[in-house]
This record gives structure tokens, C-alpha cells and sequence, in this order.
């Protein structure tokens, strides 16, 4: 099931329909050839059988003549072809080779339609050219259906269709029967079934018709790619002026186009207005808060002797900090959300991203901080903003040194692994049960050690990574190491990938 369905998406793609497409093209006029092939070759055969026994008939009505051939009988012949040939649209060639020839070859004796006499000289060495009466100069045997095609000396083309040899004691005589109407010529007879105009010609409009059929759909993954493109280049904010409407070139997609610029505006609108709300609600509520934080000083300095009184000030600046912290919260789930619609997104450097955070937090935690460990590979770039990128790794390395025991370590690695950039952020501290493994990145879940100097944390800090890291077609997770402690995997796509 799980193979079928990672199978399924290409099965979907214009890629693979072109494809099937083809295969559909490519197939069917296969299957049809062989089909109409066969079926010509046994229409083919019943005709030269026709032919066949055509010839025989021509030869038994002029054997008697044949058989006692002689000077006074040869305008008979003549005659009796000439009147044979009339009856039907073949033309015939008697051919004769004596007895007594002494190997000689074959020689026209009568012809319909009649002929020159030097004419059929060069018909006679041409015809002995072909090979065609090889087989008869001995044995003078059989009814040859030929189906050859000839080029007399007269031009144009002939089909040799039938050859009909008489013995006789005077020698052996040839019928020779061909034709040069239309139905004969333009059939496949003579030569291949492809070459036939029919199919020449059901093959070219077939041909135009597939690849009109295969413009369309590569035309619309074109338009289709073309959107994609343009997708990216808005998500990188690089797409200007130019808008799906522009950029389409299928009118039927029209409508499509000018659905997705709407979408993109109404997007970006959003995402203003988040930015904006998410600044002035954060301006409206600190000011009382800071208000509230310095009202909070004086009755601090003035209440000296009363307990009761000094701890409810303390409980109210602790719930003004944690107020202060919430808003400040808010503020920044809400620009994540508007980074999200709206990223703005460039190609950056992760390698030097993440040594100067790493070189930042070494300085910092030069005393008293865990011991940071690097093995970053350089040339790694992401398609993504320096902020984002930031929040990740700000967060997960926070995170890390919360559960960082004392002179444990945290160890920052970053390569490259199927067009992907996969940093991985490690520690040496506790661990997590493996049933809230996943559970980590849920937002307001939190298991931060208690009584950790610093702002208080809500859950959020792990949620806004898978959120960034998700927006930014990226994965996340975490699992323990064997070792013990908690190993973070961040994937990104390496850019132009």
C-alpha cells in the first residue's frame, strides 16, 4: 500500500501522461499496420491468384497456335492476343525460346498493345535484367504469380503480374501478363504495405494528429512549469511586476492565472496586515505593562516592614515579566505567520550562518557555558531569509544548553546528502522519553529543567522551528543518541535544487 501511494503522485504528473501518450501513439498504428498488412497480403494473394489464372487461360487459347507455330500462323497469333488483350485491361508479351536454340534466351514473338520492334529489344533486356525468366530457360514449368513491378522503356511503371509458361516441341513459350492501370499500381503489390499511398498517407495524418495532441499537453506543462517558476520568484520576491496572467499562454488557463494573482495579493495583503497588527498590539500592550513595572518601584521602596505586602509586589512584578514575555511572544508568532505567507526568501549561506552563531555563542559562554563542537561543511546554501535560518538554529542551540549538563558539550555538524542540507544539533544532557519525542514540537510543550535563571519559556521556541523549517520545504526531528542525550536533524533543500 505505502509503495502504491509513493507511486501514485507520478502516475498523476503531465510527465507521465505525455508518456503514456505516447506509448498509446506509438502502439496503436502498430497493431493497426499488422492487422491491415495481413489483411492486404491475403486480398494481395486472392488477386494474383485472379492473374494467375488469367494468364492460364491466355496461354490454353493461344497453345493451339503455339503448338504448330509457323510462318503461316504467325498473324494468327497476332490476332488471337490482340483479341484476348481487348477483352480485358492487362497487357500481354508472348515470349518464345526454341528448341534447338543452343542456350539462347527468350525472344517477343507478340505483343498487346502492339509495339515497335526495337522497342521490344529493349523491353526483352530489361525483363531478362530482372531475373524473372532465370527459372524457365531449363524447365519451362510452373504459373508464376509475380507481383514485380517494371519500368518499360516507355516510362512510367508497369506491374508483371503473371507468367505463364507453354512447352511445346518448337520450344517453350512465355505469357507474360501485366498491367498499368490505377488499381493495380497504387495497390501493395510489387512492394512493401508501407509504401502504399494509403498508408503514407493515413500515416501522415496520423502523425500531424499525434503531435498536435502531444503539443497541447507539453504546452500546458509548459504553462504549468511556468507557473511553478513564477511561484519561486514571487517566494523569493523576485517576480516584480510579472504575474501568472502574464506569464500564461493558454487562454484556457486564463481564469486559473488571474485566480492565482488574486491569491498572491491577497496573501501579501495579509501578511502586511499581520506585520502591522502584530506592531501595534505589541506597542498598545507594552506601554502599560512598562507603566505598570515602574508604578511597581516605588511601593517596592516604601513597603520595608510589611511581608505580606512585599511578596504580593514580588508575585506582580513576576506576573508583569511573564506578561512582558507573552506579548513579546505574540509579536513574534505573529511575524513568523506573515514570514510564512509572505517570506521573501534569497539564497543564503548556511556554512557561514552557522559558524558565526556558533563563534557568537562561544564568546558568550566562554566561562561558563558548555563546550561548543563544529564540523561544518562550507559552500552550503539554502534558498531562505537570514532571520529564519537564525530562529532554527537560535532556538534549537538554546534548547540544548537548557538540558546541557555542567561541562557537557554541544555539537553543531552540517553537510550535504541528496540534495539536501542536513545540520545536526546535539548535546549530551538527558534525553527525551521516546513517547514525547514528537510531542517537542507541539506548541506550549515544554520540559525545560525548573529554576532556570532567564526569561520564562512557553513551548514555543521548538514549534516555531518545525514551523520555519516546514515553510521552507524542510524537515525536522529529533531522536536520543545511543550515547545518551538528544540529537536534533534539521533538512533543507540545497539551493537550486
Amino acid at each position: 500500500m505505502g509503495e502504491a501511494q509513493r507511486r501514485s503522485p507520478f502516475r498523476r504528473t503531465f510527465a507521465a501522461r505525455i508518456g503514456v501518450l505516447l506509448v498509446i501513439f506509438l502502439a496503436v498504428p502498430a497493431v493497426l499496420y499488422l492487422q491491415f498488412r495481413a489483411a492486404d497480403a491475403d486480398k494481395n494473394s486472392l488477386l494474383l491468384e485472379n492473374v494467375r489464372n488469367q494468364g492460364r487461360l491466355v496461354g490454353e487459347a493461344i497453345r493451339p497456335l503455339l503448338e504448330r507455330f509457323g510462318p503461316e500462323t504467325a498473324k494468327s497469333l497476332n490476332e488471337r492476343v490482340a483479341a484476348l488483350g481487348q477483352t480485358g485491361d492487362a497487357s500481354l508479351k508472348v515470349l518464345f525460346r526454341p528448341a534447338a536454340g543452343n542456350g539462347r534466351g527468350f525472344f517477343f514473338l507478340s505483343a498487346w498493345p502492339a509495339v515497335p520492334a526495337g522497342y521490344l529489344e529493349e523491353e526483352q533486356a530489361l525483363l531478362l535484367g530482372t531475373g524473372i525468366l532465370d527459372k524457365l530457360r531449363d524447365t519451362c514449368a510452373g504459373n508464376l504469380p509475380l507481383a514485380l513491378r517494371f519500368k518499360p522503356p516507355t516510362g512510367g511503371e508497369e506491374l508483371l503480374a503473371s507468367l505463364s509458361p507453354i512447352a511445346a516441341p518448337s520450344g517453350c513459350w512465355v505469357v507474360i501478363t501485366a498491367y498499368r492501370n490505377v488499381a493495380f499500381l497504387q495497390s501493395s503489390l510489387g512492394r512493401p504495405y508501407w509504401r502504399s499511398p494509403e498508408v503514407q498517407a493515413a500515416a501522415a495524418i496520423y502523425l500531424v494528429m499525434a503531435l498536435v495532441v502531444v503539443w497541447l499537453f507539453a504546452d500546458a506543462w509548459r504553462s504549468v512549469r511556468r507557473f511553478e517558476e513564477l511561484a519561486r520568484l514571487i517566494g523569493r520576491r523576485r517576480g516584480g511586476r510579472v504575474s501568472f496572467r502574464h506569464l500564461n499562454r493558454m487562454p484556457e488557463l486564463d481564469g486559473v492565472a488571474e485566480e492565482f494573482d488574486r491569491m498572491v495579493t491577497a496573501l501579501g495583503d495579509s501578511a502586511r496586515v499581520i506585520r502591522q497588527t502584530a506592531e501595534e498590539n505589541a506597542h498598545a500592550l507594552k506601554a502599560p505593562v512598562a507603566v505598570i513595572s515602574q508604578s511597581v518601584e516605588p511601593i517596592k521602596r516604601a513597603l520595608t516592614d510589611d511581608a505580606h505586602a512585599r511578596r504580593a509586589v514580588a508575585l506582580i512584578e513576576q506576573s508583569v515579566e511573564r506578561l512582558d514575555t507573552l506579548v513579546s511572544a505574540a509579536r513574534r508568532l505573529d511575524q513568523i505567520t506573515a514570514e510564512a505567507i509572505e517570506p521573501g526568501r534569497d539564497t543564503v549561506d548556511l556554512s557561514d550562518l552557522l559558524a558565526s552563531l556558533i563563534d557568537g555563542y562561544a564568546e558568550s559562554w566562554a566561562e561558563t557555558g558548555p563546550a561548543l563542537r563544529r564540523t561544518i561543511e562550507p559552500g552550503l546554501s539554502v534558498v531562505a531569509t537570514p532571520d529564519m535560518l537564525e530562529t532554527v538554529f537560535e532556538n534549537l542551540i538554546d534548547n540544548a544548553h537548557s538540558f546541557s549538563p555542567q561541562g557537557g558539550w554541544i555539537g553543531v555538524a552540517a553537510s550535504h546528502r541528496d540534495g539536501m542540507a542536513e545540520v545536526f544539533i546535539e548535546d549530551d544532557g538527558p534525553g527525551v522519553e521516546a513517547a514525547k519525542l514528537e510531542r517537542i514540537f507541539e506548541r506550549y510543550v515544554t520540559d525545560r529543567p525548573a529554576g532556570q535563571a532567564g526569561s520564562p519559556h512557553f513551548g514555543i521556541g521548538l514549534w516555531i522551528v518545525r514551523r520555519n523549517v516546514e515553510s521552507l520545504n524542510g524537515t525536522v526531528q529529533a531522536e536520543n543518541r545511543r550515547q545518551g542525550g538528544l540529537r536534533v536533524i534539521v533538512r533543507l533543500p540545497l539551493a537550486g535544487r
